[in-house]
């Protein structure tokens, strides 16, 4: 059984309508809004999370595709994969609890290791980390020998411990075109891969982009029906995507780039309405900031992410399991952060 704080009915009440405020317009499901009711019970977990946190010296990092009550009810930060990367590795915090999946806590532990390092839905996987090792990128490398090598952040530390330079969803253009030489190799995002030729050739830094691994379990479901679909509903609408979706989608958008490019294009346009074809964490989030404007969802959900709640984000700063605490073979970080380090240098 948990501890949980013995707080006074009117703090509850208190917190339930601070997470009310946040809340109020964003999506629970298709047909549902988060309700006060909601937020009353959610109340006693974010208080204690919030104590226990603090008497930790803890600090929570939630990546977008997590929930709203984690998002809004818990998290110091929330973003991107980029953005926590970043906040990890400026955190001054002794604990870092990752609410997200495998490969970010991971990538936070070999930014931090001194620090350490939980997340609450244990090893919570990725359809694209899993899709590659360490081993087959070398296999890789030997038959493109001099080729430089780009791996996704979604990748294992085995993986990142293997490439030259780590990259993210929102400066991989940028970074690919830095790159030497006419050919790249990129891991493990089949479908990025192709989205990354494209924009090389476009900004006419052609490269020809050898690719292997796999494709996330949520973007590569899209297709260009559904862009067409969104339009022919709701005239005048702006499409957004996620370049981990299909290049023939993508380029039917009005807009593709990473979660935090796609907050900034929302935020900058005048449009009212906007079709989203990525995770509905991104949706929540934007509901919640702009909530004068229409989000309109055809489906996508990370069951990976999802695994993340307060109940065990509450247990993992009180009791964490084995399987919550990251640890990285020592000469696999110390290689991997080679990887990261290069991104940070980089991207500037």
């Amino acid at each position: 059984m948990l501890k949980m704080l013995d707080v006074k009915e009117t703090v509850i009440l208190q917190e339930a309508h601070r997470l009310y405020g946040l809340l109020r317009y964003v999506s629970k499901n298709k047909a549902q809004k988060w309700t006060y009711e909601d937020c009353l019970q959610m109340a006693p977990y974010t208080l204690s999370i919030q104590q226990f946190k603090k008497e930790q010296n803890a600090v929570i990092l939630a990546h977008s595709y997590t929930t709203p009550d984690l998002v809004y009810g818990v998290a110091d930060y929330s973003g991107d994969s980029f953005q926590l990367a970043q906040k990890a590795q400026q955190s001054s915090a002794d604990i870092i609890v990752f609410a997200g999946v495998w490969f970010m806590a991971e990538t936070a532990k070999i930014i931090n290791p001194s620090k350490k390092v939980l997340i609450p839905a244990g090893k919570a996987g990725c359809s694209l980390a899993d899709s590659m090792t360490g081993e087959e990128v070398k296999k890789l490398r030997a038959q493109h020998p001099g080729v430089p090598v780009l791996c996704y952040i979604n990748s294992s530390a085995d993986v990142k411990a293997n490439c030259d330079v780590c990259v993210t969803s929102g400066n991989v253009f940028d970074i690919a075109q830095k790159m030497p030489g006419k050919e790249l190799i990129f891991v493990p995002d089949m479908l990025m891969a192709k989205n990354i030729e494209a924009e090389l050739l476009r900004r006419n830094t052609p490269k020809k982009i050898i690719a292997s691994g796999g494709s996330c379990c949520v973007h590569d479901k899209y297709r260009t029906e559904h862009v067409k679909n969104l339009r022919a509903q709701y005239p005048g609408i702006k499409v957004v995507a996620h370049p981990e979706c299909d290049i023939e989608v993508c380029k039917l958008c009005d807009y593709v780039g990473s979660t935090s490019g796609m907050m900034k294009y929302v935020s900058a346009s005048t449009e009212k309405q906007f079709g989203m074809l990525t995770e509905f964490g991104l949706v929540n989030r934007l509901e919640a900031q702009f909530p004068e404007k229409k989000f309109v969802w055809p489906f996508g959900i990370c069951s990976y992410m999802k695994k993340n709640n307060l109940l065990n984000t509450l247990q993992a700063l009180i009791e964490p399991r084995e399987d919550q605490q990251v640890q990285v073979d020592e000469s696999v970080a110390k290689a991997a952060k080679k990887s990261i380090d290069k991104m940070f240098e980089l991207a500037k």
